[in-house]
């Protein structure tokens, strides 16, 4: 994955400030984009008209949000251009003139966050901004609160182990074993789960 920022904190969908890749190989189309961007207050804007080395490109101009027009792409450009958006934490938005349910299935699963068809406006090209904005902060919100309660379950299945190894070792029963574990913790101001591997770790050694 690129080492590009993904602080978004407060929700940015109303900032105008925001710097926008613009994608398009045809100028014409680009122009209409561009148009509803400006209409919309955004005037960072930035336009490439290649596929060629995007990631690089993404990397180097480090934009906000990435507008994608693909028109009738073929197969395997769309192939690629979903692989970008796996890679690359930024808000995506793609315009297709025509997709089918497989394609569209395909874009969700990739995190693009707006999959606009046959919607090449540009008195919406604002409105498709921001909620494009909107949908990724809330996916990443919906990770990061997954990601949190990963972590919780796996810590509570590392105490319940080491607990188990105190009880055993020295033949307490399972509410002073966790005494014995929350006072280690707060002596050595470290968390349960770490108490819980350092206990594991030394039950394997001696194993």
């Amino acid at each position: 994955m690129l080492g590009l920022r993904c602080d978004w904190g407060a929700d940015p969908a109303m900032d105008v400030s925001l710097k926008i890749l613009l994608v398009d190989h045809s100028p014409v189309r680009a122009a209409i984009i561009e148009e509803g961007l400006r209409q919309g207050g955004f005037l960072q804007v930035v336009t490439i008209h290649t596929t060629e080395m995007l990631l690089a490109r993404i990397h180097d101009i480090d934009p906000d949000v990435i507008l994608i027009d693909l028109a009738n792409p073929r197969r395997d450009e769309l192939e690629q251009m979903f692989q970008v958006s796996r890679l690359v934490r930024r808000p995506i938005t793609m315009f297709v003139d025509e997709s089918d349910h497989e394609q569209t299935r395909a874009a969700i699963e990739a995190g693009v966050s707006a999959y606009i068809v046959n919607g090449l406006h540009s008195d919406r090209v604002k409105h498709i901004v921001d909620m494009c904005v909107t949908r990724f902060n809330a996916f990443g919100r919906l990770e990061a609160e997954l990601a949190r309660a990963r972590d919780e379950l796996a810590g509570r299945r590392l105490i319940d182990r080491a607990k188990a190894i105190l009880m055993k070792s020295r033949g307490i029963d399972e509410e002073n074993a966790y005494k014995l574990m929350r006072n280690a913790a707060m002596n050595q101001k470290k968390k349960m789960a770490d108490i819980a591997r350092a206990i594991i770790s030394a039950s394997e050694v001696l194993l």
